[in-house]
């Protein structure tokens, strides 16, 4: 990690207004740094006085937020090798993905003629796993270029946001954003056209951290959930479906718990306390993080009743 790097400058900011309510008058709330990849700087977050939605401002501009999502950024999975826990990690991995297809089965049936879009894919691995179990047609919008991974092949993936991206009269009967509207520059523009984007009956699950969690009051500033400068918004119970109503959705279930394993949360964030922005090195991480999840195995068996880090829900238009 480049730790010589500077700050990125003032003229590099904006400030926004609310994402949910478009309120300009804000409290701090809560300030941030680059606890994952190490690179300085300092990135603050308020609470808007209107409607409670915490976010960041200022922020990044769009335009220059591409390089905090870099070839070792964890979702787009572009590292392989981890040594003798390369079998582990792949395993970790694939179960995350399985987890993510167990919890969207249980709202919305997938088979051959079903078509899946996944905004904000990443590496593209759930999509994959959709494709190989169900025989979906599996589609993923991400602003990265990922389409050199060998797995992409059998997919049909789009670069750039999702308001650039022409369906035609294509429908999906499952949109899926894993991790993805806490990044979003504007949240109510991707929600209202993914609603648009739904077949009838289709679904839409999104799974964010969750700011009123047990994960966040043990870790404040350094939970891993504020992940600046990348998060744009901080979401907890109220103000996720706040904003989904806003965008005209209907939430059907709103789960206290997601696919994402907590264990990450928890882990990243005593690690965070102790490198104090330093950044961390997921290759010398990876031995202590799977020796502390087997430690930690019999309390993660009630990681659904506990709110440790998540919240999922499933919407309709």
């Amino acid at each position: 990690m480049d730790h010589a790097r500077q700050a990125p400058p003032a003229e590099q900011f904006e400030t926004p207004a609310c994402p949910l309510c478009g309120g300009n008058t804000a409290t701090p709330f809560i300030t941030a740094e680059d606890d994952l990849g190490g690179r300085p700087g300092r990135f603050h977050f308020a609470r808007c006085d209107g409607c409670g939605l915490a976010y960041q401002t200022p922020r990044l501009r769009f335009e220059h937020i591409g390089g905090y999502y870099d070839d070792e950024y964890i979702a787009h999975r572009k590292k392989t090798d981890w040594g003798m826990l390369t079998p582990l990690y792949t395993w970790a991995m694939g179960k995350h993905d399985r987890d993510k297809l167990a919890l969207v089965r249980r709202y919305q049936s997938l088979h051959a003629g079903s078509r899946v879009l996944d905004i904000g894919c990443g590496a593209g691995t759930f999509l994959a796993r959709v494709k190989a179990d169900t025989g979906a047609a599996a589609c993923g919008v991400d602003f990265k270029d990922l389409s050199g991974l060998p797995w992409m092949a059998d997919l049909e993936f789009r670069q750039g946001t999702l308001a650039e991206q022409d369906f035609g009269a294509r429908r999906f009967d499952l949109i899926t954003l894993w991790h993805f509207l806490e990044h979003d520059y504007t949240p109510l523009d991707t929600l209202a056209r993914a609603r648009d984007l739904l077949a009838p009956g289709g679904k839409l699950v999104i799974e964010v951290p969750r700011l009123d969690s047990v994960s966040f009051r043990l870790f404040q500033e350094r939970w891993p959930g504020l992940q600046a400068p990348q998060h744009t918004m901080l979401f907890d119970a109220a103000t996720l479906p706040r904003m989904l109503e806003k965008a005209g959705l209907r939430v059907s279930e709103h789960l206290p718990y997601g696919a994402f394993p907590a264990y990450f949360y928890l882990f990243c964030g005593l690690a965070f306390k102790l490198l104090r922005g330093r950044g961390l090195d997921l290759s010398k991480a990876i031995y202590p993080y799977f020796a502390g999840q087997l430690l930690l195995a019999p309390v993660l068996l009630f990681e659904r009743r506990l709110n440790l880090a998540m919240q999922t829900v499933v919407c309709e238009a």
